[in-house]
C-alpha cells in the first residue's frame, strides 16, 4: 500500500511539473499567453480606423449575435518601401489570454481600406490571402465572447517590406514568424463588445 501511495504521489508531482513548465515554453495551454513580438516591431505610425465601429464598440452585425461580417477599415499611407500589409484581429480578454479572430496578409501596398463584409475565402480578388482564425475557419470570425464581460478586440495593421510566402490558411504564428524583421510601421484600433 505504501508503494501505491508513493507511485501516485510521484505521478501527481510529475503532472504538476508539466503544467508549470509547459506554459513557460509556450506549449499547450500556455501558447495563447505567449508574447507576440511583432506587435511591438516598427513605429506605430499608421492611423487605423473603422467607420462601422461607432464609439469603438462592435454593433451586433459584426459579431456572432448578428451577420458575423467584418467591419470596414481605413488607414493612412504606409512608408514608401512598403511591399504589402498584414492585418490581425485578436481578443485580448479571452479566457486563455488571446483569441485570434482574423488573419489577412499580402494586402497590396496601395490599398488604403477594406470594404465591409470581406468574403471568408482563402484568396481574395486583389491577391490578399486570409489565414485561419481560432474558430478553425478562413477569414473573419466576429466577437463571440463567453459570458457577459466586455472584451477588447485589437486590430493590428502592419506595413511590411516584403510579401509573405505563405499559403491561405496560415495561422497568426505563421504570419508573425514570416513578418519578423520586415515590419516598417504598424497601427492599432481597439473596439469592445459584450454579449
Amino acid at each position: 500500500m505504501l508503494q501505491n501511495i508513493q507511485r501516485r504521489s510521484s505521478r501527481i508531482g510529475s503532472a504538476i511539473l508539466v503544467l508549470l513548465v509547459l506554459p513557460g515554453l509556450g506549449i499547450g495551454l500556455g501558447c495563447r499567453n505567449s508574447a507576440h513580438p511583432a506587435e511591438n516591431e516598427g513605429p506605430e505610425s499608421l492611423k487605423l480606423a473603422s467607420p462601422g465601429l461607432p464609439d469603438k464598440q462592435f454593433p451586433a452585425s459584426f459579431t456572432c449575435n448578428g451577420a458575423d461580417t467584418s467591419p470596414a477599415l481605413v488607414w493612412s499611407a504606409p512608408p514608401p518601401n512598403t511591399q504589402s500589409l498584414a492585418l490581425i484581429l485578436n481578443d485580448r480578454d479571452a479566457p486563455l489570454g488571446s483569441f485570434v479572430h482574423w488573419v489577412l496578409f499580402n494586402i497590396p501596398e496601395t490599398t488604403r481600406s477594406l470594404a465591409e463584409a470581406v468574403p471568408t475565402q482563402g484568396q481574395l480578388a486583389d491577391g490578399s490571402r486570409q489565414g485561419r482564425n481560432e474558430f478553425g475557419n478562413l477569414g473573419y470570425g466576429g466577437p463571440c465572447p463567453p459570458g457577459h464581460r466586455r472584451h477588447r478586440y485589437v486590430f493590428l495593421l502592419f506595413a511590411l517590406d516584403t510579401k509573405l510566402n505563405l499559403p491561405a490558411g496560415a495561422t497568426r504564428n505563421d504570419v508573425e514568424n514570416a513578418m519578423n524583421g520586415h515590419v516598417l510601421a504598424r497601427g492599432t484600433l481597439t473596439a469592445t463588445f459584450s454579449r
